[in-house]
């Protein structure tokens, strides 16, 4: 059974009525990619500096590898490997003092050199990496800092926004390491942006208003925000209203999403199984179906359609408490 490297319970802590994060549950077992998805302000550089202890929580408790954050030995924050949002470099060294101050911060010694040319390559610095701070993009300054936080290969790796300002092919190749880092049964936290990086998580907590709203898998996310899996199916000639009203009685789930006049996308509970019933269905009725095919909606209209709920739901609790 994997460790628990994060154990969070009521996790709360307050900046104001709607802003910090409130009674947040969460449990991160070893080996894992989790990812924080939310709008600006929902709470997850709080969650993750609560997990660092460089916030102590209001109430609740959060413990990593057991341990109260703001209580950690020097050896259990070795252990740990943290990218903040805003940038920390020092703005005297060049980028490849700064990368190898972080590691001398840790204590590496034997093989620092060779261990910090790979980490310049991974991050595609060049050239760049003799240059200042000041002199450097932001994107370089993120590259860098990501370096640092990997340099002494730590067992638990917080990221707060660390694709921001990087270029889609590299950002690829960060999550592409990140993957391989939890093959190697390392545990990650990311923050992000980029809602389509949830793709790459393993888990995905969605945050808003300091609430988090789900804690789930990429592929449960889909379902929670539809009410189910999407399909769908395109006519050759459009059907007529007998047989959309015969359709809406099958095995959707909702009533139906008309996309044009000849397709249309349905709510079912397994897609895998409602795919032939639908053949069938066309088949008894003398329709001929172009095509049925399992529709992914990408994770924006996901991420849309959680949030959407959340603040419907929080509207409908004010007005009853009105």
């Amino acid at each position: 059974m994997a460790e628990t490297i994060i154990s969070a319970s009521g996790l709360t802590k307050r900046f104001g009525p709607s802003a910090g994060v409130f009674d947040v549950d969460l449990e991160v077992a070893s080996g894992l990619i989790v990812g924080l998805i939310g709008p600006s302000g929902s709470g997850k550089t709080t969650a993750v500096r609560l997990m660092t202890g460089i916030l102590a929580p209001d109430s609740g408790h959060v413990s990593v590898f057991g341990a109260d954050p703001t209580a950690f030995t020097s050896k259990t924050r070795a252990r740990i490997g943290y990218m903040p949002q805003d940038s920390i470099l020092y703005p005297h060294l060049t980028l490849r003092e700064n990368l190898n101050f972080a590691a001398s911060l840790y204590g590496m010694r034997y093989g620092r050199s060779d261990q910090l040319e790979r980490m310049v390559d991974f991050v595609e610095l060049g050239d760049a990496i003799d240059r200042l701070p000041g002199q450097a993009s932001g994107g370089e300054q993120r590259r860098v800092m990501l370096a640092s936080t990997l340099i002494h290969q730590p067992d638990l790796i917080l990221l707060d926004e660390p694709t921001a300002g990087i270029d889609p092919l590299l950002r690829r190749k960060f999550w592409d390491r990140f993957e391989e880092l939890g093959q190697e049964e390392r545990t990650l936290v990311v923050t992000t942006q980029y809602v389509g990086e949830a793709a790459y998580c393993d888990y995905v907590a969605v945050l808003a208003k300091g609430r988090m709203l789900i804690f789930d898998t990429p592929g449960a996310l889909r379902r929670a925000a539809f009410d189910g899996e999407l399909i769908d199916l395109t006519f050759a000639t459009p059907p007529d209203s007998g047989d959309i009203a015969s359709l809406d009685g099958t095995v959707t789930r909702h009533p139906l999403q008309w996309i044009d006049s000849h397709s249309a996308r349905m709510v079912v509970d397994d897609a895998g199984a409602a795919a032939p019933e639908m053949i069938r269905w066309a088949e008894q009725r003398g329709l001929a179906l172009e095509k049925v095919e399992t529709y992914l909606p990408p994770f924006d209209d996901v991420f849309v359609h959680l949030v959407d709920s959340f603040d419907d739901a929080m509207e409908e609790e004010a007005e009853v408490v009105v």
